[in-house]
């Protein structure tokens, strides 16, 4: 199924960025950030936008909220650990590579998890392959990987399943 608002999506996004960054509406430099905004969605297509698959619904907003609040909470929590874990005489890590599986089907929304693992310190995604990532984790609670996909995607990927489906 083909999303014919992509290139508005991406325009849009690229246009707003062009402004935040700028700080101005001066013409001169909405000009430009419409130029520029226009080539890049010209050149590029759709490949750029966060948006491309996201729903632009009332549940969608409220589902990103959430994301946001779980994602800087976890991030939060997992630097305090590290930080303990760093500080500790014993350094107790106990790294492995578990195998977590996603329901998430857009790939946008499975990029975001990834990341999203990715920057919680003590995760990293290393491979998306259909419906599983594989992460190494510096301090594995488990190998199962049910157990493991509780621990480390559920969190994410509720939220991610409203805003992308």
């Amino acid at each position: 199924m083909s999303d014919t608002l992509a290139p508005a999506k991406l325009f849009a996004t690229m246009f707003i960025f062009w402004l935040l960054l700028n700080g101005t509406l001066a013409p001169d430099t909405v000009l430009i950030g419409a130029l520029v905004a226009g080539l890049i969605t010209a050149f590029l297509g759709t490949s750029l936008s966060f948006l491309s698959g996201y729903r632009f619904t009332p549940a969608a907003a409220l589902a990103t909220l959430g994301y946001l609040g779980v994602f800087f909470r976890e991030l939060v929590v997992a630097n305090l650990r590290m930080a303990g874990l760093v500080l500790n005489p014993a350094l107790p890590v106990k790294p492995a590579f578990v195998k977590v599986r996603t329901r998430l089907t857009d790939p946008v929304a499975r990029l975001l998890l990834a990341n999203s693992i990715t920057l919680t310190p003590g995760t990293l995604t290393v491979e998306i392959a259909g419906e599983w990532l594989y992460v190494h984790w510096v301090v594995a609670e488990t190998t199962d990987p049910e157990a493991a996909t509780q621990s480390i995607v559920a969190g994410f990927e509720k939220y991610l399943e409203v805003m992308y489906g």
